[in-house]
């Protein structure tokens, strides 16, 4: 009875000092370096969308960082239980999920999202082979020539300049106006030469990283001539909102961004390859060769650049 008795006291004593040995452990993991400072992940119900407004504008260019935000905050709630996803137009639930994905990882719920997507087995659409070669068959590339010469009629001066340097630069509708504007600022500060290379007759948007370079979309450098921009240099700003006006009074549809597919498709036909089409529209591919072994002579490249948009704008 006795031993009874004093095994008992020692297994009281063994538990206490396994609850104490956790209380200080547990005291030293609150108070460790790794500890201090995390913080567990936001909820969807509860965001500072001012201050997810402001991660958006650091992160992304103004027109997409506004569509992410206005989809972020009807769609939000679908993180939680995102099916109704499955319900949409195959463009918006790629835009909406889009969206939703750059939110869970603001919010640091991104793994959680992403399994529930796996579970429900939604995935971004991809366009396939058969959808890709009806956009070929289909495209209406073919007339914006005549496209642009009527939206040249309603413009003002200063917009049909613009027009003149997306078609002949292929760069993206937003990258032209900031590319166009950019240079009559520079100019009216008389540092032109930070962004136009003389030598080089090129436009090099990468010194320029805030404006041009962003996460997917970018764009480095154009090949220009010199009295182009010369004539932009002594224009006036120009902003889509007043084109889309113009060209609404007239009934004309807004073509800029095709002006980029007739662009790429002029350059192969007339002396450039398509890797060289590519790095002079902003896209890098991901190749090993590419990334590591293809080296061009931006010299001899700007003659031939050169030498086809002359072509193109004959065609005009």
């Amino acid at each position: 009875m006795k031993q009874k008795f004093i095994d008992q006291i020692h297994h009281n004593k063994i538990d206490q000092n396994r609850l104490k040995s956790s209380s200080n452990n547990a005291k030293k993991r609150a108070g460790s370096p790794a500890w201090i400072g995390r913080k567990p992940p936001k909820s969807p119900s509860n965001i500072d969308w001012g201050q997810f407004k402001q991660y958006l504008v650091s992160k992304y260019s103004r027109n997409w960082s506004k569509m992410i935000y206005l989809y972020c905050k009807k769609y939000h709630k679908l993180l939680e239980n995102p099916i109704k996803l499955e319900t949409f137009k195959e463009c918006k639930r790629n835009n909406v999920l889009k969206a939703l994905i750059v939110l869970s990882k603001y919010l640091g719920m991104y793994q959680n999202f992403k399994h529930k997507l796996d579970q429900y087995g939604i995935r971004p659409s991809r366009r396939d082979a058969f959808s890709s070669f009806l956009r070929i068959l289909n495209n209406s590339n073919g007339d914006v020539v005549n496209w642009y010469n009527h939206a040249t009629d309603v413009l003002r001066p200063n917009e049909q300049l613009l027009l003149r340097f997306a078609f002949v630069t292929g760069i993206r509708k937003n990258e032209a106006i900031q590319s166009f504007n950019l240079v009559i600022q520079l100019q009216k500060n008389g540092n032109i030469e930070n962004y136009y290379n003389e030598e080089l007759n090129a436009l090099e948007h990468f010194k320029f990283k805030n404006t041009f370079l962003r996460r997917t979309k970018n764009v480095y450098i154009s090949f220009v001539p010199e009295s182009l921009i010369s004539d932009i240099a002594n224009s006036e700003p120009v902003t889509y909102s007043a084109i889309i006006k113009r060209l609404k009074r007239k009934d004309l549809r807004t073509r800029i961004n095709e002006l980029r597919d007739y662009y790429a498709t002029f350059m192969v036909k007339h002396g450039l390859i398509r890797e060289e089409v590519d790095l002079l529209q902003g896209r890098i591919p991901g190749s090993v060769f590419i990334r590591h072994y293809w080296s061009p002579s931006f010299k001899e490249l700007r003659d031939r650049t050169l030498k086809a948009v002359n072509l193109l704008k004959q065609s005009l």
